[in-house]
C-alpha cells in the first residue's frame, strides 16, 4: 500500500509516498480502505522533529473509509461498512489503515467530513470531561471557531451547558449557529465576557494557545478550572492543566458524535481537501493558517 512517510526532519518537502506492507487488524481492531484522512497540527510538528524522534515516521491518526478486514472478537460491524475512527499506529494517511475505535458514518455525511471528526471530537470530549462540564454549568471556549473549539462547543451544548466562545467577528454567526454566545478575542476579551456573564463562568477551555491563560484564570477564579490543549509553557507558568491523550482518551465520543451528526447536531467544517499525493502542500497550507476549517487528504 502507499502511505505518507518522512525519513528525515525538515520542511514539507521531506514528505513522500512510499510502499509499505498492508497492515492487518489485531484482536478488537478493524482495517479500512481509506477514502479520506484528517491532517492535524501534530503532523507538521512531528515532521519538524518537535515530537517523536524516531525515523522514519508515518503520519495520520484519523480516517474514514470502507471496512475490508475484521479482527478477532469484533462484532457489530461488517466488511463493506462505511466507518470513521482513530488509528493507534500513526499511519492513517495511507491506502489502508487499522482502526482501534470507530463508528458508522451517517448517511448524510461524506468521507471527508467524517475523517475530520475523530481527533477534534476526542480532544474536546476529553477536555470537557477533565473540567467536569455538565448540564447547568458554563464554559468559555477560547478559540471556539477551530476544529477542536467547534467540537467543544457542540459537545458542551449537548451536555446542557452554557457556552461562550471567543473568535474573530467573522466567525460569530457560525458560533451562534452551534449554540455558543460569541465574544471577540484580543484586548478587552475578559471585560466582554463579564459583560454577558456578570455572575462569572465556571470553566474555561483554551484550544487556541494564544497566551491568554492568566486572563482565563482570572475569569473563572482558579487555575484548576482551566484546561489548555495548546499552551504548554503557559500551563507551566500558571498552574493550568494541560490535557494530553497519554492520560487516557475519550474514544466513547465517536459513537456519540455519529448519533449527533445523524440528527444534524454535530459537524466539523472541512476547509480544504487535497489528493494524498499533495500532502506537502497540505502541510504548507496548514502551517500558514490561511484556511478556516479542517484539512483533509483524499485517498483512493
Amino acid at each position: 500500500m502507499r502511505a505518507v512517510q518522512f525519513s528525515r526532519f525538515g520542511s514539507p518537502e521531506v514528505l513522500e509516498l512510499v510502499d509499505l506492507p498492508d497492515p492487518h487488524p489485531g484482536a478488537g481492531e478493524i482495517r479500512i480502505k481509506v477514502r479520506a484522512a484528517g491532517v492535524n497540527a501534530s503532523d507538521w510538528k512531528k515532521r519538524q522533529g518537535l515530537m517523536d524522534q524516531e525515523l522514519p515516521q508515518t503520519l495520520g491518526h484519523e480516517a474514514a473509509g470502507l471496512v475490508d478486514e475484521i479482527g478477532a472478537g469484533v462484532s457489530g460491524v461488517a466488511v463493506g461498512d462505511r466507518v470513521f475512527g482513530a488509528s493507534p499506529y500513526g499511519a492513517a494517511q495511507a491506502e489502508s489503515t487499522v482502526l482501534s475505535h470507530w463508528a458508522p458514518i451517517p448517511d448524510s455525511m461524506d468521507y471527508a467530513g467524517a475523517s475530520a471528526i475523530p481527533a477534534a471530537a476526542e480532544t474536546a470530549a476529553r477536555s470537557l470531561d477533565q473540567l467536569g462540564v455538565t448540564a447547568g454549568g458554563s464554559v468559555l471556549v477560547n478559540g471556539a471557531s477551530g476544529s477542536v473549539g467547534s467540537a467543544a462547543v457542540q459537545l458542551a451544548v449537548e451536555r446542557g451547558a452554557r457556552v461562550i466562545g471567543t473568535g474573530s467577528p467573522g466567525t460569530h454567526d457560525a458560533l451562534r449557529s452551534l449554540g455558543a454566545e460569541p465574544v471577540a478575542y484580543g484586548d478587552g476579551m475578559p471585560e466582554r465576557v463579564r459583560a454577558i456573564a456578570p455572575s462569572g463562568v465556571d470553566f474555561a477551555l483554551d484550544v487556541a494557545g494564544s497566551g491568554v491563560l492568566p486572563e482565563l484564570v482570572g475569569l473563572v477564579g482558579a487555575p484548576e478550572r482551566v484546561i489548555t490543549v495548546a499552551d504548554v509553557r503557559g500551563a507551566q507558568q500558571t498552574g493550568v492543566r494541560l490535557s494530553r491523550g497519554d492520560t487516557g482518551r475519550a474514544t466513547y465520543v465517536l459513537a456519540q458524535v455519529a448519533h449527533m451528526a445523524e440528527a444534524g447536531r454535530f459537524s466539523i467544517r472541512v476547509g480544504r481537501t487535497f489528493p494524498m499525493a499533495e500532502v506537502s502542500q497540505a502541510h504548507r497550507v496548514g502551517e500558514a493558517g490561511t484556511v478556516r476549517g479542517k484539512l483533509v487528504l483524499l485517498v483512493g
